[in-house]
């Protein structure tokens, strides 16, 4: 559709309160208890996303002691391919599993496929008998894991007004945080038994889970309807809704405008097919524009948020300790990002903590001196806990960049580039043990070049969410001029 055609069709939706964004706000606008346990529970997979993220530190080792590879004299090499597979196994699933959950199988759905993939995977490990069996089965854990956290990003978001959107999002980064520190808890009361228990009392608790989220979670309002669902969509809203008057009559008078629009934009949407997401972020020039800038920005990010906890044994400071900071630091960012997320711009929150981060980063390489070890570590958390505020706003900030058709797949582009950082930060980091300039150093002038990549994205607090590619591309062009 052109936008002379689509421009007159978007001013008669502004002036009219039958709007699909309306519609939504005026069932959902009002947080209630219906929207508070949808998004618990679509949140707390990020509890079992961080589980299998991390369980390696207290599995890999003793499963390689095990298989008496340390007598074998290759510990070097395979010691590290369990958490590698993982890795590769994310960084796969994510381009392969992407779009369905803007296509085929919607966000619930891909999220129920993703944690039963991650779990069972997770279960099935716990009997290897071989090394090369244990890292085929953590890989094919990555490669479920991949979309998790964007789908319950995307989910929890989706299912909430307008004015909760970015503390809703804020639920998942806090769930992740817990599901980090319950590691050590887990690991220390199972110290005495097999590291296999640790995978089965991580991984049964996801299957139950899933089972739970597959009955108790309703689909994204905003996908059934660009999907052509209407149904579904009507009792999606009207089961999470607060509003007792919104009667169906309203929502049949809705559809009499809607039907127009959504004829028009059916070929967009509900006909997508599995790669179609990609190519339409491809082929329009301001989505592509948008998606290499935000990339670029999750690349910097990522290269810090995954490179400065591995970092910390270049530091004078105990390993344990500084690690165990490192992790806290999680929960006072998602909580400063709560608070501000309804304050302050996007584009402000980013630029300012990715420039903190990177300041802070450099701030370690020039502090070297073991009279001044509380200070360098000082800088090492704030740079750390800037780090991840700069990935908890990224990622709400993504979530309002693209329209509802192509939203999931975006999202998980960028996480894909905050893992490719992270994938990158090891080697620095073993450089840096010698120069802090490699690790420290490239990390604080990576972090902030990348953030100044957030100057030229439109902003986007406070503006509704737009659900089809025209729609979106026209709000684009209002803003340009």
């Amino acid at each position: 559709m052109s936008d002379q055609s689509y421009e007159p069709l978007l001013l008669n939706r502004k002036n009219t309160s039958k709007t699909l964004d309306e519609t939504i706000e005026r069932c959902i606008g009002e947080f209630g208890w219906a929207q508070l346990l949808q998004s618990v529970l679509v949140s707390l997979s990020w509890v079992f996303d961080a589980q299998q993220t991390f369980i390696s530190v207290f599995t890999d080792t003793h499963a390689v002691n095990e298989w008496s590879l340390q007598k074998q004299g290759v510990s070097s090499v395979l010691s590290g391919l369990p958490a590698s597979s993982f890795f590769i196994g994310c960084l796969i699933g994510g381009l392969v599993l992407s779009t369905l959950a803007d296509t085929k199988l919607g966000r619930k759905n891909m999220l129920v496929f993703s944690c039963l993939v991650m779990s069972i995977a997770g279960t099935i490990t716990s009997i290897s008998t071989n090394i090369w069996i244990y890292s085929f089965l953590r890989f094919l854990s990555g490669f479920g894991r991949a979309t998790i956290g964007t789908c319950a990003l995307v989910l929890s978001t989706e299912l909430v007004g307008n004015q909760w959107r970015g503390q809703v999002g804020i639920i998942g980064f806090v769930c992740f945080t817990i599901g980090f520190l319950s590691l050590p808890i887990i690991a220390f009361l199972n110290k005495e038994s097999s590291w296999r228990v640790l995978y089965l009392w991580t991984c049964l608790p996801t299957i139950l889970y899933s089972i739970l989220v597959h009955f108790l979670v309703c689909e994204s309002p905003r996908w059934l309807y660009v999907r052509g669902n209407k149904e579904e969509f009507v009792s999606t809203l009207k089961s999470i809704t607060t509003r007792s008057s919104l009667t169906l009559s309203f929502f049949d008078s809705f559809f009499e405008f809607e039907d127009q629009e959504h004829d028009n934009n059916l070929n967009e949407s509900s006909t997508i097919n599995l790669y179609s997401a990609i190519k339409m972020l491809i082929e329009k020039n301001w989505a592509f524009r948008r998606l290499i800038l935000v990339m670029l920005v999750g690349f910097g990010i990522g290269m810090v948020y995954y490179g400065m906890p591995l970092g910390v044994g270049n530091l004078p400071f105990n390993l344990y300790l500084s690690v165990t900071l490192n992790a806290l630091s999680e929960l006072p960012a998602s909580i400063v990002t709560f608070f501000l997320i309804g304050k302050l711009t996007r584009k402000k929150s980013l630029l300012v903590f990715a420039m903190l981060s990177g300041i802070c980063s450099i701030g370690c390489v020039i502090v070297q001196n073991d009279d001044f070890k509380v200070l360098q570590m000082g800088f090492e958390l704030f740079s750390f806990f800037s780090a991840c505020t700069c990935f908890n706003v990224l990622l709400i900030y993504t979530v309002e960049l693209f329209p509802t058709c192509v939203r999931n797949s975006a999202v998980s582009m960028v996480r894909q580039a905050l893992v490719l950082g992270g994938a990158i930060s090891p080697m620095l980091v073993a450089f840096g043990r010698k120069n802090r300039w490699f690790s420290y150093g490239v990390f604080g002038i990576c972090i902030a070049i990348c953030g100044l990549f957030v100057l030229c994205l439109p902003e986007t607090k406070g503006r509704t969410l737009s659900d089809t590619m025209d729609e979106e591309e026209y709000k684009e062009s209002v803003f340009v001029c």
